[in-house]
């Protein structure tokens, strides 16, 4: 005891206090700026080498943007109470074995940015309390086999924008505790079974921007605990099956591959799924199955599956809040659709080949609807009665010959509506007061004339290259060539 209490005394003697600006001042370097608590900023200041007039102290130390090119044997050693070493953005080729020696306190490293060209496995070893490790923007072609073996602590990992050409599976077998990973940014080709199998406590896994062109079956076995997984940017060519062993996954990314066609079922062992990102792919076929049971996806978006003639089932996915489903062959939407999405706030079915609407009086918390390039020849009294909550309405490029009289009734909340490009002569404006915009352009038969009194809020009008005005008794339309 008596042995602790001298302990605590010398620390409060030696260690700089926030009382003791003159002592703070008298353990910092010349190149540095040290704050009273053990914190120093050397960052941007031309170093070549590393200062050596700093406090033993010292618990944060910022070597960035320098111009430090090498670590010789023990240059921290000096510092047993770091937790903190930055040395980004300097041009550090070479880290000595022994350079990181003493730093069994150290928590954070940071040597992003650099020009090393392989892990610096031996001078890691020691680094029994690291947690988060920065090696990306270098150089990187070799993983070696023990480059993390005693990092038992280790949390996050970011190995992205390097040279990778494979995933260093051998590395990462030790790392059990890991639970952010980043493989990015490099130019991995495939990823083989049982590459991640040791990685139980792994929650993110970044792979995008790589070159992969084929995932194995297994190859993400043991990822039991993985919630965000992103395989955006790669040349994939067949959906990514292998997610099937990830019962947790929350967010998946693989937009911008080479992916044609989405199965039946494809999500069925992703239950917790609340985004999926997908687009800029050759889709052509999705099955009808494909997003059943994924009660907590909030926004689905689906465009350009050219083959796609079913209306995805969507049973049990009644959390949705924003769907798209533009470029399809779709040509009927089920009757009971807003029965499942009471929820649903957008609506994008623009680009198919529907014919007839049904009524939407259920989505009640719909605020943008979108059924641009269709098929549609008539609204009916009860397609849109009751959305109080509307405000866009989108039903250009369409065959419209006839809009119910009180079509529009209950759309209170209404700002904008687009009914251009169809065959209309008239338009009813019972229940558009709040209307600010209407596109009327494309339509050869109609009037144009319109009671002022229905459209108080009108500030523009669009009769094709048309601009409309409002007066005290009508809106009238003048052409400008």
């Amino acid at each position: 005891m008596r042995v602790d209490l001298l302990w605590i005394c010398l620390w409060c003697f030696v260690r700089p206090s926030a009382s003791g600006q003159g002592q703070s001042t008298a353990v910092c370097s010349p190149s540095c700026s040290c704050d009273e608590d053990g914190g120093a900023d050397c960052s941007g200041r031309g170093l070549t080498t590393v200062p050596t007039e700093l406090s033993t102290f010292t618990y944060y130390l910022d070597l960035s943007m320098n111009n430090i090119t090498e670590l010789p044997a023990n240059v921290f050693k000096k510092f047993p109470y770091l937790e903190e070493l930055r040395l980004a953005g300097n041009d550090l080729t070479f880290i000595h074995p022994d350079a990181l020696s003493g730093l069994h306190q150290l928590k954070v490293l940071m040597l992003q940015n650099n020009q090393l060209k392989s892990v610096p496995n031996a001078a890691l070893k020691n680094l029994h309390s690291l947690q988060s490790l920065r090696l990306d923007a270098n150089h990187i072609t070799t993983v070696p086999d023990d480059s993390f073996e005693g990092l038992q602590q280790l949390r996050h990992l970011w190995l992205d924008d390097n040279h990778l050409t494979e995933v260093p599976v051998s590395s990462l077998r030790h790392q059990s505790n890991l639970q952010a990973l980043t493989l990015a940014l490099n130019r991995i080709l495939y990823i083989p079974d049982n590459a991640f199998g040791n990685l139980t406590s792994l929650v993110v896994l970044h792979l995008h921007n790589n070159r992969i062109t084929e995932i194995g079956a297994n190859c993400f076995v043991g990822l039991v605990n993985l919630e965000t997984l992103d395989l955006n940017f790669n040349n994939l060519k067949e959906f990514p099956k292998a997610i099937e062993t990830l019962p947790k996954l929350k967010e998946l990314g693989f937009h911008s591959n080479d992916i044609a066609a989405i199965p039946e079922r494809a999500f069925h062992n992703n239950p917790m799924l609340r985004t999926i990102h997908f687009y800029d792919n050759p889709l052509s076929f999705v099955g009808a199955s494909a997003f059943q049971n994924l009660s907590d996806l909030r926004s689905l978006m689906l465009r350009g599956a050219s083959l796609m003639k079913d209306f995805p089932i969507l049973t049990w996915t009644n959390n949705l809040d924003s769907l798209t489903l533009s470029g399809t062959k779709i040509s009927s939407i089920p009757a009971d659709l807003c029965e499942d999405l009471k929820f649903l706030q957008t609506l994008d079915l623009s680009y198919n080949e529907v014919k007839q609407l049904p009524s939407f009086q259920s989505c009640s918390r719909l605020q943008e609807i979108s059924f641009q390039h269709n098929h549609i020849q008539q609204i009916d009294r009860d397609t849109f009665q009751g959305l109080s909550a509307l405000r866009l309405l989108d039903l250009s490029r369409n065959e419209i010959r006839v809009i119910h009289k009180d079509a529009f009734l209950s759309l209170t909340g209404l700002t904008n509506l687009d009914l251009s490009m169809n065959s209309l002569s008239v338009i009813p404006t019972t229940g558009l007061s709040g209307v600010i915009q209407l596109k009327l352009s494309g339509n050869p038969k109609m009037k144009n004339v319109l009671p002022a009194k229905s459209l108080p809020k009108l500030r523009s009008i669009f009769f094709g290259i048309i601009v409309g005005f409002r007066s005290q008794e009508v809106l009238e339309t003048e052409t400008f060539l």
